[in-house]
């Protein structure tokens, strides 16, 4: 079979799997790469590799035997000095190896964001030690948050109210951090009025957008995403204009999840993703193409089209409870029956649970976004992981 190119996938999560799905459907063939056998992205690939994405040799030999015309990163702990070295030698990495380098930890793109564009963003110091943490505790104040400069979904994420908690929470984002860096940002808590996923398109006639995706954590982990969300119309300019001044900097083609706090007229600069967004699952059901339609479109350099939004659209998630690689879900019909609006439900195919593990999700599509939320979040609530 004639393939329109090969794409080398780094991790195979949910968001991963739905990437799969959708470059297959334009003719690609996915070589779906993690540390694990059967993880969610490899059950609809054309191949898979298992090995660590922090192993650079096994990544190199990986990038040797398919020579795919695209490496995909789809999670932040890979060996990103061997993706520049690659790049420099040739190799498409998507959307360049300088996105890689700069988003696998969050003090380089911070200092990107702050330091060379300028952009707003909270007070912030790093700490590489408990003694450096109680030393940027005493330039944000608290309230603050400290969290790994490199994890994934929120992991190791907490908020300081008092001096004291501050050893807690080094701990906590120490034990939770990915890769080989003990390091964490220590900043201000921003009192924001709501907080925005805004996906952004970086492709081959310029940049596109899709309309503001508002959500919830705990944990430091999304629980719920809804689209659209209100914003005023200079609030979404400023917040734009942000997210184009970073996503040009970092360079290369492909979605990126830019991520704003917003207070009252004020955008401030986040975190950024170069890839699928957890929040923008909600584009599953929400928009005329997802996410993840429009991250492979722009991968392999073809047209996007305008972003529509098809009806206001919640996302909520389904957590495990418990550690079990014998499980099963019941409620699905349940679920899928829930009155009130359009529900659909994904489940992962993840092979092992684990307590707050997200194992699927529910959206939902309602007369508006406070009706598919509650659509959305009684839809997961119908189904059970037993076992």
């Amino acid at each position: 079979m004639a393939f329109i190119a090969k794409i080398l996938l780094l991790g195979s999560g949910e968001l991963g799997r739905e990437f799969v799905i959708s470059a297959k459907r334009l003719g690609a063939e996915v070589i779906a790469c993690d540390s694990y056998a059967g993880a969610p992205a490899m059950q609809v690939a054309d191949g898979f590799e298992i090995f660590s994405m922090l192993d650079g040799e096994a990544l190199k030999a990986a990038i040797a035997k398919h020579s795919p015309d695209y490496v995909v990163p789809e999670i932040e702990a890979i060996r990103t000095e061997v993706l520049a070295e690659l790049e420099a030698a040739g190799q498409k990495i998507v959307p360049s190896a300088r996105a890689a380098v700069m988003t696998m930890n969050r003090d380089r793109i911070r200092e990107v964001a702050a330091t060379e564009l300028g952009l707003r963003t909270s007070r912030y110091r790093y700490a590489e030690s408990l003694a450096e943490a109680e030393a940027a505790l005493a330039h944000t104040g608290v309230p603050c948050v400290v969290k790994p400069v490199m994890s994934s979904s929120g992991k190791g994420q907490s908020t300081v109210h008092q001096a004291k908690d501050i050893v807690a929470a080094w701990d906590y984002a120490v034990a939770n951090m990915r890769g080989d860096r003990a390091r964490v940002i220590v900043e201000e808590f921003i009192a924001f009025d709501y907080e925005i996923t805004l996906l952004t398109i970086r492709h081959k006639d310029g940049v596109s957008f899709c309309p503001p995706i508002g959500h919830r954590q705990e944990r430091g982990d999304y629980q719920e995403s809804w689209q659209p969300t209100p914003m005023s119309a200079q609030a979404l300019a400023d917040a734009e204009a942000m997210a184009t001044k970073v996503v040009d900097n970092l360079g290369g083609h492909g979605l990126f999840g830019v991520e704003f706090f917003v207070r009252g007229e004020e955008v401030i600069f986040s975190e950024l993703s170069p890839r699928p967004h957890d929040t923008g699952m909600v584009t599953l059901i929400s928009q005329n193409f997802s996410e993840f339609d429009l991250h492979a479109r722009a991968i392999l350099g073809l047209p996007i089209p305008p972003v529509k939004l098809l009806a206001p659209a919640a996302s909520a998630v389904i957590l495990a409870e418990r550690e079990s690689a014998d499980f099963r879900f019941e409620g699905l019909a349940d679920a899928l029956a829930t009155p009130g609006g359009e529900v659909d439900v994904r489940l992962f195919g993840k092979p092992t649970t684990r307590p707050y593990r997200r194992m699927g999700v529910a959206l939902a599509q309602a007369d508006s976004a406070d009706a598919a939320r509650a659509l959305a979040a009684k839809a997961a609530a119908a189904i059970r992981i037993v076992g």
